[in-house]
């Protein structure tokens, strides 16, 4: 049962595909207003996680709670209070950008005015309200992802799940999207955020957890793991990432 303090609990988390164990037993919790990272290899079974955290997944076994709320008895209700930016752009590429976040918010329940008044605002968010007129076709693809953010905060979510939100753009939608991040955490949103990035890791997340093979193999701060393989904590998280998986989380 969660907390006041605790947002998500997910215990005893698992999925099978055939013969595959794609996720194994994991349990942890996200605390309201944190930002909790969520790593592992490719196939380590993140983004199995993901689905069933955000309702798309029925888990074989366990249960998750969000906001006190099951997210498999109140699927519905769960799904009114967070926001899912997949990995892959989800937008309509002919349709300009403020149209876009129109059209997903109306999806979501909002008014004609409220949508609009949604999508200027979280346009601006993210630095691209001078380009809301403009066809998405025309946008480079790290604005896109830019976009692909806010399209998930037009729901207004207490929490938002961002899926590798910065995989191969430029440097200045990345710092845009560290910024926005973090402004959404410091204005009370609770974010998991999965990245193949250690730096960013780093910089952005409160805890994480890391997965391989289907379980959850270490959990904690940046600094509580690194500190677990130095106690100066003179190495980076890479190497931490390295030495309790025995591979690169870009293999």
């Amino acid at each position: 049962m969660t907390t006041d303090k605790v947002f998500l609990s997910a215990s005893g988390l698992s999925k099978s595909f055939d013969s595959v164990q794609a996720v194994n037993d994991i349990s942890f919790s996200i605390e309201r207003q944190e930002i909790f990272g969520l790593l592992g290899p490719n196939g380590a079974g993140k983004t199995t996680t993901i689905r069933m955290l955000s309702t798309v997944l029925e888990p074989d076994a366990g249960d998750v709670e969000i906001g006190s709320r099951s997210a498999l008895r109140e699927a519905g209700e769960v799904r009114k209070i967070i926001g899912v930016c997949p990995q892959e752009i989800a937008l309509y590429e002919e349709l300009s950008a403020i149209d876009n976040l129109v059209f997903f918010g109306r999806m979501a329940g909002l008014g004609g005015k409220e949508a609009k008044e949604a999508a200027r605002a979280n346009l601006e968010l993210v630095g691209l309200l001078e380009r809301g007129r403009d066809a998405v076709r025309k946008f480079s693809g790290g604005m896109k992802r830019r976009v692909n953010i806010v399209v998930a905060l037009m729901s207004r979510p207490q929490l938002l799940f961002l899926d590798e939100p910065t995989v191969g753009i430029d440097p200045q939608s990345r710092n845009h999207i560290f910024d926005t991040v973090l402004g959404l955490r410091d204005e009370g949103m609770t974010v998991l955020y999965t990245t193949h990035y250690m730096e960013e890791a780093d910089r952005l997340c409160d805890r994480i957890g890391i997965i391989d093979g289907g379980s959850m193999i270490a959990l904690g701060s940046p600094d509580e793991l690194k500190a677990s393989l130095d106690q100066d904590g003179d190495v980076t998280l890479e190497e931490v990432f390295l030495n309790m998986t025995g591979r690169s989380l870009r293999d």
